[in-house]
C-alpha cells in the first residue's frame, strides 16, 4: 500500500500536492472537487489589503506616499468594484469550506499597512482557517531603499502576524535576495512556520502599438522548478520549518524532483486551468505508479534524498558543477586548454 501522507506546517496531509492560491478557490465546488481529486490541501486565493479596503482616500494618500514601491500600484490595480469578493465573502468561503472537506484551508493574505496585516491575519484565523500564507508581493522601486530595508520589513511583516495569529504562519519568498540562505534562516528566526519558494511577480508587457502597459501573467512553465529546486535541496535539513514549492508544477515529474529535495509539498494552479481540477487525479496516480516502481513504500522514503546533504558529492549545486556543465555543453575540458596571454601576430 502506497502511503502518500506528508506533514507541512504540522498539518497531517493524505498528499503532498497541494492547490496554491489561484481563483479556482473562489467556489466552494472548486474546493470539494480538489479534495476529491487527491490534494492534500489548499490555499485560498490571495485577500489583496487593497481589495477590502474602503477608505479609498487613505489607500490614494498611501500610494501617493509610497510611489512606485508595490507591484500593484494604482496605475496598474483595478478599481475595488471590480473584485469578486471582500472580506466578508472570503471568511465565508473558509467557514463553508471548513464544513464540507477534510483537508486543511490556508488562508492567503497580502497586506500594505500593519493594520491590514493584523485585522486579516485576525479575521482568517477566527473563520477557522488551518494555516496562514503570507504574500509579500513587493517590488522595492524606490531607489533609496536598501537591501537592508527591504529585508527588514519582511521580518518585520513575520514579527507582525506570527504575533497576531496561533495558527501556522507560511512565508512566499521571492527569489531576489541577494542571500536566499540567510534571509530563509532570518524569517526562520522571526517565527516562520514554513517557507515557499518562489513568489512569481507580476512583470508588466508593453504594448508598442498604443505604447501602453498591458497587464500580463502567463501560466508557469515545468522549467521554471530548477531555482527553487536548487534551494531547497540546499535549505533541505538546515533549518527547522517546512519548506514548499510553488512553481512549475505541471505533473508528477516536477512533484516528485520536489520532494526528492526536501520539499514537504508542492503547489499547483496554472495546470488546473489548462487540464482542469480533474488532472491532479492524474498526477497522483502517476506518482503512486512511480513509487511503486522505485519500491518507496511512502513519500518519506524518498523526501530530501537528492538534498545537498545526501548526495555523495555536495559541491554537485555550487560553484564547481557550474564549470562541469560548460565543459561538457561545449565537449572540451577547459582546465586542458593553454591560452596564451596575447596573439604575437596582432602586434
Amino acid at each position: 500500500m502506497i502511503d502518500l501522507r506528508s506533514t507541512y506546517l504540522g498539518l497531517e496531509l493524505k498528499s503532498p500536492l497541494v492547490v496554491s492560491a489561484n481563483p479556482l478557490s473562489q467556489k466552494l465546488d472548486n474546493i470539494m472537487a480538489m479534495e476529491d481529486h487527491g490534494a492534500g490541501a489548499v490555499v485560498l486565493f490571495s485577500l489583496f489589503e487593497e481589495q477590502i479596503r474602503k477608505e479609498q482616500e487613505k489607500i490614494d494618500q498611501f500610494y501617493r506616499n509610497t510611489t512606485n514601491i508595490f507591484a500593484e500600484s494604482s496605475s496598474f490595480f483595478p478599481e475595488l468594484e471590480d473584485y469578486a469578493v471582500g472580506t466578508s465573502q472570503y471568511l465565508d468561503i473558509i467557514r463553508r469550506a471548513k464544513e464540507k472537506v477534510d483537508i486543511p484551508i490556508i488562508g492567503s493574505i497580502n497586506g500594505i499597512t500593519p493594520e491590514g496585516w493584523i485585522e486579516y491575519a485576525k479575521d482568517i484565523e477566527e473563520a477557522g482557517a488551518d494555516a496562514l500564507e503570507i504574500n509579500i508581493y513587493f517590488i522595492p522601486a524606490d531607489l533609496r531603499l536598501s537591501s537592508e530595508e527591504v529585508e527588514q520589513r519582511y521580518i518585520d511583516i513575520v514579527r507582525l502576524v506570527k504575533s497576531t495569529v496561533k495558527i501556522p504562519v507560511a512565508v512566499k519568498l521571492n527569489p531576489y535576495f541577494s542571500s536566499i540562505g540567510n534571509m530563509a534562516q532570518r524569517l526562520t528566526d522571526a517565527g516562520a512556520d514554513g517557507l515557499i519558494f518562489f513568489n512569481r511577480f507580476y512583470q508588466p508587457d508593453f504594448n508598442i502599438r498604443n505604447l501602453s502597459i498591458v497587464p500580463n501573467l502567463d501560466f508557469s512553465h515545468p522549467s521554471e522548478i530548477r531555482l527553487p529546486l536548487l534551494w531547497i535541496a540546499v535549505l533541505y535539513g538546515k533549518l527547522p520549518v517546512s519548506l514548499a514549492a510553488t512553481t512549475g508544477v505541471h505533473g508528477s515529474t516536477e512533484l516528485i524532483k520536489y520532494l526528492l529535495a526536501g520539499a514537504d509539498v508542492a503547489m499547483c494552479a496554472s495546470v488546473l486551468f489548462q487540464h482542469g481540477i480533474k488532472h491532479l487525479s492524474t498526477i497522483t496516480k502517476e506518482m503512486e505508479d512511480y513509487m511503486q516502481e522505485m519500491g518507496f513504500k511512502s513519500v518519506d522514503a524518498f523526501r530530501g534524498s537528492m538534498s545537498q546533504q545526501h548526495i555523495s558529492d555536495p559541491t554537485a549545486y555550487e560553484r564547481s558543477n557550474y564549470i562541469q556543465i560548460l565543459e561538457d555543453k561545449n565537449g572540451v575540458n577547459l582546465s586542458k586548454i593553454s591560452v596564451p596571454l596575447f596573439d604575437i601576430n596582432s602586434i
